[in-house]
Order: structure tokens, then C-alpha cells, then sequence
């Protein structure tokens, strides 16, 4: 018999059927938990109880873990450079023994390292917004990934957060002192230098010029038409045809003389290290999933419990 080629309409009703079967499977499921919840309720009482107990235990006051996050500016390194250097901190594994993050990695102080990219959505050099969910593309022009900001995360509990500035000053001094971001930085900074340099150079031109065209050409004044009694000043015209050009300028001066600024070593952050206001592991999220924990794992003992005939006459044999 031919067998015929499915169909796109086919391919649909066989991922209904699939699905169907799946829910269906799921309510039996669900029911039987039930029913076992119901016929051995001291049983799963009793791991749920515990389950519970374990999570008030897990998210009492100095239990509790935050993110702290800042926002770090490389200062010549490409993200694949500063990533290398940063792998040892995600793994704790090769982090030299001297350094002084190394005992806050190993002791648990300073834990899951993370980066997120930085988003520019103006294109305009300045940050807007932190990608946590990584749902941007390096290939997108309108959520354009900077290319030298980076988020910095860890996780610290709340009885070490005293020690968070003594991480982050660690967490500098262990990445400024990785040579291939040095050698990035240094070849950096002499370029960054002369920009500034022919920036200052361009901005003092463009306002002598400025000024040679207001005050030595013919000004005037107009009044002001459908505002009542006034006057506009009104400068030479060839000015309004690059003034929108000079305002750039300056603004791009403005920008390189904030690069500038920050400078100052090869990895610096725009922002001290902050924790974030919700706890990692809550109270209210850890006790569902603890209860759910425990509910499973109560299911899961009184089915064996229900089945232990069957079970002893299977070992038996």
C-alpha cells in the first residue's frame, strides 16, 4: 500500500493528538498523586513538614543571597579579551593563589560570576539598558551591543555583604593585572590621548570661527512675528548651516573627554558594586518549592510503600 507524504495539515493534527496525549497523561497523573496523598497522607505530611522546615532554614536573614551588579568600562580590551580573563572567576578553577579574590572565590564569599551585555539603543556611545534576559543579538542595529560596557554579576549572602567592597577592590586588582589587557590599555590610552588632543584643537577652530561670523559680519534684528512686542537677535546665515554640526561635535568631545577621565586603568566600573533589592532565594518562592519538593517526594515514597509486595516478590526472584 502507497503510504502518502504528510501535509502541513497532517504535521498540526499530529502535534494536537501529541498534545492531548500529553495533557491527558498529565491529569492521570496528577490524580493518582491525589489518591496516594489521600490513602498515605502521614507519609507525605510528614516530608512535606520537613520540606518546609528546610526552606525556612535555607532563607532565614543570613541565608539570604542577592546579586550585586555594576556596570564595568573597558578601556581598550575587546569583550572576547576581558571574557578570557574573566572565565577563572566563573569557574574558580586557575585563579592564582596569591591574588586576593582567590580565598573569597574558594570560600563561597563571592559566588556564579555572570557578564550581560550592555545595551545602546540611541546609538549614541551611552548605556540604556542591562540585556539580563540575553535575548539581544550582536547582529540587531536598533538594541546595538556596546562594545566596551559590560555587566558584572556575582551572588553574596546577606551575612558577607560587609565584605562586598573588599570584592569588588579584589575583583579590579586580579583583572587590571591580567597582561593582555594591560598591553590593550596602553595602546589604548596613547590613541584616546591624541583624539582628545584634535578634538579640543577642532572645537577651538569651529568657535573662532563662530565668533568671527557674529560679531564681524552684519547682525540684526527682526521682530517677532505673532508674539506681540520683541525683537530676535539673528546672526549670519552661513553659521546656521553647520551650527547642528558643531553641537555634535561638541557632544562627541564631551564623550571622549568622559572616556578620558575614566581612563585610569584597564578595567574600571562607572558604578560601585550594589545589591539588588529582591533576594535570590525568597521566602515565599523557597517555600512553594520546597512544598512541591516535598509533596513529590511523599508521592514518590508512598507509591513504594504501596507497592512494596510487588517490589519484594521483584527482588525475590
Amino acid at each position: 500500500m502507497e503510504q502518502r507524504e504528510l501535509n502541513f495539515f497532517d504535521l498540526c493534527v499530529a502535534c494536537g493528538r501529541a498534545i492531548g496525549r500529553g495533557i491527558v497523561a498529565g491529569g492521570h497523573l496528577l490524580a493518582h498523586m491525589c489518591r496516594l496523598t489521600y490513602r498515605y497522607w502521614w507519609v507525605v505530611l510528614t516530608l512535606v513538614v520537613l520540606a518546609i522546615a528546610a526552606a525556612f532554614y535555607q532563607t532565614r536573614k543570613g541565608n539570604l543571597t542577592y546579586r550585586a551588579n555594576a556596570i564595568v568600562l573597558l578601556n581598550g580590551a575587546s569583550i572576547q579579551q576581558f571574557e578570557q580573563a574573566y572565565s577563572p572567576l566563573r569557574s574558580g578553577l586557575q585563579l592564582p593563589a596569591e591574588e586576593a579574590i582567590t580565598p573569597l572565590v574558594k570560600n563561597g564569599v563571592a559566588s556564579r560570576f555572570e557578564t550581560f551585555r550592555v545595551i545602546d539603543c540611541l546609538r549614541d556611545g551611552y548605556p540604556d539598558y542591562v540585556d539580563f534576559k540575553q535575548k539581544s543579538s550582536p547582529t540587531d542595529t536598533i538594541r546595538v551591543q556596546m562594545q566596551d560596557r559590560l555587566c558584572l554579576q556575582f551572588q553574596i549572602k546577606e551575612r558577607n555583604m560587609a565584605q562586598l567592597p573588599e570584592i569588588e577592590r579584589a575583583m579590579l586588582a586580579y583583572l587590571n593585572g591580567n597582561i593582555a589587557l594591560q598591553q590593550s590599555y596602553v595602546s589604548y590610552l596613547d590613541n584616546l590621548r591624541k583624539e582628545v588632543e584634535f578634538n579640543h584643537s577642532q572645537v577651538q577652530k569651529l568657535d573662532s570661527l563662530t565668533s568671527e561670523y557674529y560679531f564681524h559680519n552684519h547682525l540684526g534684528e527682526q521682530p517677532l512675528s505673532g508674539v506681540g512686542t520683541g525683537f530676535i537677535w539673528t546672526g549670519d546665515w552661513r553659521v546656521h548651516l553647520f551650527l547642528k554640526d558643531i553641537y555634535k561635535h561638541q557632544e562627541y568631545t564631551k564623550l571622549t573627554d568622559y572616556r578620558m577621565q575614566l581612563a585610569t586603568a584597564p578595567v574600571v566600573l562607572e558604578n560601585h558594586f550594589a545589591a539588588a533589592y529582591a533576594p535570590v532565594n525568597g521566602r515565599m518562592k523557597m517555600l512553594v518549592l520546597y512544598f512541591l519538593l516535598g509533596w513529590i517526594g511523599g508521592c514518590i515514597l508512598a507509591e513504594l510503600i504501596d507497592k512494596r509486595k510487588s517490589i519484594a516478590d521483584w527482588l525475590k526472584k
